[in-house]
């Protein structure tokens, strides 16, 4: 597969409105396409769709199994975003966090919640290997977060 790919992920919102004021002017993702069932965003060079959904849409009790999000390569541009986030009063299910400090897959991030519950995690990797590698490292995710 080429690394020119870029990502597509569809998820429901109750409220496209709402969603536009989180992943656009929130965010600073671009407005592509919308309709009145659907709207499309660039967010990080890939494409979101938020779907509008009739079904509840309840809250998660915890970050697992679903959540989606951007990992930036940079710590700078990865604190520019949460200060942005925080600028703008977005939600944040997890406020800016260290993930297994002290080792090779040490992380920093944090967890928002848009206005339809759906949990979106923004992460820096203090060692770019960590984004698919150091398999002697068996750690995924948080145990104590409920699955």
């Amino acid at each position: 597969m080429s690394d020119a790919a870029i990502f597509h992920l569809a998820f429901p919102v109750h409220d496209l409105s709402a969603a536009k004021r989180f992943y656009v002017n929130g965010l600073g993702g671009s407005l592509g396409r919308e309709s009145d069932s659907a709207m499309t965003v660039q967010l990080g060079g890939h494409q979101l769709v938020a779907q509008l959904s009739s079904q509840s849409l309840e809250r998660q009790k915890g970050i697992y199994p679903r959540h989606f999000g951007l990992i930036f390569t940079s710590k700078e541009d990865w604190q520019a975003f949460a200060d942005r986030a925080k600028t703008n009063g977005l939600t944040f299910y997890q406020q800016p966090r260290v993930r297994y400090s002290g080792t090779r897959i040490e992380h920093y991030t944090f967890f928002l919640e848009d206005p339809s519950h759906n949990l979106l995690e923004f992460k820096h990797y203090t060692y770019e290997s960590a984004i698919f590698g150091e398999h002697e490292h068996a750690e995924v995710g948080d145990k104590d977060e409920p699955r």
